[in-house]
């Protein structure tokens, strides 16, 4: 005897490595099976024994399908209850179940027996067939079943004895033998509600005939044989047999329509009627309206860009060249002005450009020349705004960030006032970032724009414990902006030799002329550590080498620079010691040195801050803001007091941070500030743009042409022509720009426009209208 325990522990054996045992056991002549299952499937068939031997096999627990596909020569017995489609496919074996069966119980069976020792659920006996050269099966069930037994059943004999029943209504469920055209029903017992095409008879001769011969052994099977008594008085039984085709013909002119038939012969109210209010309406494969299968929508700015999406600062490029395509330069060139007051001299001037490092067009040719046409608002005057609210704002730190704070903040009728300790205002851009990286008169003429909208610059003000409380008792609210003001470096051993790269660059741009070695080496190469380079040479350097741990971070154009003076940069380098005569890395490299400047970051400097209302820092330096860029309440942060960023990181910064402040002092409801996606790449149609060889180094303005115009409506029309319904309609609006509408009724939801979009405009989802004719607990 094959004996087999599908569970060893805590683990439980796959119904796939159960079956394949029970296969290679037969192959190798095995004929008994006790099976401990858990659950596993199709537990006894398709089997067959290499010498025609019979297959028994006990089982206890076991899952769905039990004796599915049974072929004769094969005997099941399944102790106590299973799950549904016990003998689906019964080819021939002989399956007995002691206690209830789940449903479909019989499902699809054409030969054997199976034997149900309790109740059997939905569908039992469904889809039964005969084939006239085997034996007809056979289907005996104890109890009752559940709803739409025999359905379709089309040969065989079941029988239903209707034992321990007689609450129910009746022991067939409801609407037994729906569409069944063959076979027969025998039944002990109430039945109510079958079909008008199904014939209930008394027994016949030939009936109790067949009873009587199959009754002992169902009960042996089953282990209730004391039951023979009360089972057998065939004056209770009755079957269930379709009309023949004759008789069926003869009721030829009440024959229902489709649509009667459905409603109130199949099932009352339709089949689906506890589900859905079926209008019966046929609808093509095409469809329009409600039954579209997709339907179109033109998401126009939905996504960002990726020149958008990857600017700190939020400028939507890909809007300023719509604006051009439609001639409105002057809009276009204000339009960056709403995000940034220095277009000139960060985005064109010393910004690394990140929105052309992720520009679509760059995967085609070039870049759109973002930066260029940035400096062409360099020098736009801005009106001052209409209304003021009365709201004072004070900022402390005239930097980038603290002065875009204020520039969005007085551009909303705010009376705004900048508080900075340097002699000048402009932070890094006017002390740190050398002149020849940076157009001097051009900084002014952009510190001059954001006066002109109202903002007041105080400067030589050093704020302290004492002058914060004051600003914060003065103001509806504080921008706190101070950003990176003291030079970080690590406690290596001579550190005391080093020179501070922030404040020897502050030094030269005040000009001065600070203390520099003939042989200099700066620790750090990023842009700043690059800056610092050109400095050191500005001052009469003769040599000048950069280190750094890893590959240096700085600009293509920046380290090109350096080199070009003559300058050196060594990586990786870990710096050990600082001596009189150089510098030691912890590897023993020594690269010789009469000064050495520190250039790896900034740290703020935020002891003004009260210590006692739970402002909370990272690392004891950089402040850590809440959702809305509060630390306490009516004081707000923005730029490198949070983290060590570029220019543009402490422009958008400074953007959200009056965002924030604005809400607050006019006592609005706080929302998140607006950001969007980037276009998923997928969307967009490059195939559409060809390369442009001659036009790469022209005028910025012209490459309104080569810009994708990723997630923004280019009015190309081209979904407009394309679309073969013409569903499109094109609407222009009073004030010059324009919106694409789908008109349900016509559109088929095909997709064109969204295949055709060059922008990515158009999307084209699963329709989310819901069809009315479902119940979903609400009245339909």
């Amino acid at each position: 005897m094959f004996k087999i325990n599908t569970m060893k522990g805590h683990d439980r054996m796959s119904t796939q490595d159960l079956l394949l045992a029970i296969e290679e056991a037969v192959r190798q002549g095995e004929t008994e099976f006790e099976v401990a299952a858990s659950g596993q499937h199709d537990i006894g068939g398709p089997l067959w024994h290499p010498e025609g031997k019979t297959l028994h096999f006990h089982i206890t627990n076991a899952g769905q399908r039990a004796g599915s596909m049974c072929l004769p020569g094969t005997e099941i017995v399944v102790e106590g209850a299973t799950s549904a489609d016990v003998g689906w496919l019964n080819a021939g074996g002989i399956i007995t179940v002691k206690g209830d069966a789940g449903d479909t119980a019989g499902h699809c069976s054409s030969g054997g027996k199976i034997f149900i020792g309790g109740r059997s659920g939905t569908r039992t006996g469904s889809l039964m067939k005969h084939d006239p050269l085997y034996e007809e099966p056979e289907l005996w069930i104890l109890k009752n079943t559940g709803s739409f037994s025999f359905e379709f059943m089309g040969g065989g004999r079941a029988v239903v004895c209707g034992y321990d029943s007689a609450e129910f209504a009746s022991v067939l469920g409801e609407r037994a033998c729906v569409g069944m055209v063959g076979g027969v029903v025998y039944v002990r017992g109430n039945v109510d509600d079958f079909p008008a095409d199904i014939k209930c008879l008394p027994l016949d001769d030939e009936d109790i005939a067949f009873l009587q011969g199959g009754m002992d052994d169902f009960l042996n099977h089953i282990e209730r044989s004391e039951l023979k008594g009360e089972l057998t008085n065939w004056q209770e039984w009755q079957k269930l047999t379709p009309l023949t085709f004759a008789e069926k013909a003869a009721k030829g002119n009440n024959k229902p329509s489709m649509q009667a038939f459905r409603m109130n012969e199949w099932v009352k109210g339709g089949i689906f009627s506890d589900v859905a209010h079926d209008d019966f309406a046929v609808h093509n494969t095409l469809s329009t309206g409600l039954y579209r299968l997709r339907v179109p929508s033109w998401d126009n700015a939905k996504f960002a860009a990726p020149c958008e999406f990857n600017c700190p600062t939020g400028i939507p490029t890909q809007r300023r060249f719509d604006l051009i395509r439609q001639g409105k330069l002057d809009e276009a060139f204000q339009l960056e002005l709403d995000y940034t007051p220095f277009p000139g001299s960060v985005c064109g001037s010393v910004c690394p450009n990140p929105c052309m490092d992720g520009c679509t067009r760059g995967g085609i040719d070039e870049p759109i020349q973002i930066g260029a046409l940035g400096y062409r608002s360099a020098f736009l005057p801005v009106a001052k705004p209409s209304v003021q609210t009365g709201k004072k704002i004070a900022v402390i730190g005239g930097g980038v960030a603290g002065l875009s704070a204020a520039w969005q903040l007085a551009r909303k009728g705010h009376s705004v006032t900048v508080y900075d300790e340097a002699e000048h205002i402009g932070g890094k851009l006017e002390q740190v970032i050398p002149r020849g990286r940076l157009s001097h008169e051009l900084l002014e003429a952009e510190l001059k724009r954001i006066e002109s909208v109202g903002v007041k610059f105080v400067s030589s003000c050093k704020v302290d414990k004492d002058k914060f409380a004051q600003l914060r008792g003065e103001h509806d609210a504080v921008v706190v902006a101070t950003g990176g003001t003291k030079s970080r470096f690590f406690p290596w051993e001579g550190a005391e030799r080093l020179t501070m790269g922030l404040e020897y660059l502050k030094a030269i741009n005040r000009g001065e002329h600070p203390k520099t070695g003939k042989h200099v080496v700066v620790i750090g190469a990023g842009n700043s550590g690059m800056d610092t380079c050109r400095g050191a040479y500005e001052m009469g350097a003769e040599t000048v080498v950069a280190v750094d741990v890893q590959k240096p971070a700085a600009f293509k154009e920046e380290i090109d620079y350096v080199e070009g003076l003559g300058g050196k940069l060594v990586w990786p380098f870990f710096t050990n010691k600082i001596t009189a005569e150089g510098v030691y890395a912890n590897d023993g490299t020594f690269i010789p040195a009469d000064q050495v400047i520190v250039s790896i970051g900034e740290e703020p400097v935020l002891d003004f801050l009260p210590e006692d209302e739970g402002i909370e820092f990272f690392r004891k330096s950089w402040l850590v803001p809440k959702a809305d860029q509060s630390i306490a309440k009516g004081v707000f942060t923005a730029g490198d007091t949070i983290k060590p960023g570029r220019l543009t990181d402490a422009i958008g910064s400074g953007r959200r941070a009056a965002y924030y402040v604005d809400q607050y002092v006019m006592g609005q409801e706080v929302k998140p500030f607006p950001q969007k996606q980037q276009i998923p790449a997928g969307r967009l149609s490059k195939a559409y743009f060809d390369k442009c060889h001659h036009c790469l180094l022209g005028d910025p303005v012209d490459d309104h042409a080569r810009c994708v115009s990723c997630g923004t409506c280019r009015d190309c029309k081209m979904c407009l022509e394309s679309c073969p319904e013409k569903a499109i309609t094109r609407i222009e609006k009073a004030d010059g720009s324009w919106e694409y509408v789908s008109d349900p009724d016509k559109c088929i939801g095909c997709g064109i426009c969204a295949g055709v979009c060059p922008c990515g405009v158009w999307s084209i989802e699963d329709n989310p209208e819901p069809i009315k004719m479902y119940s979903t607990g609400a009245k339909a």
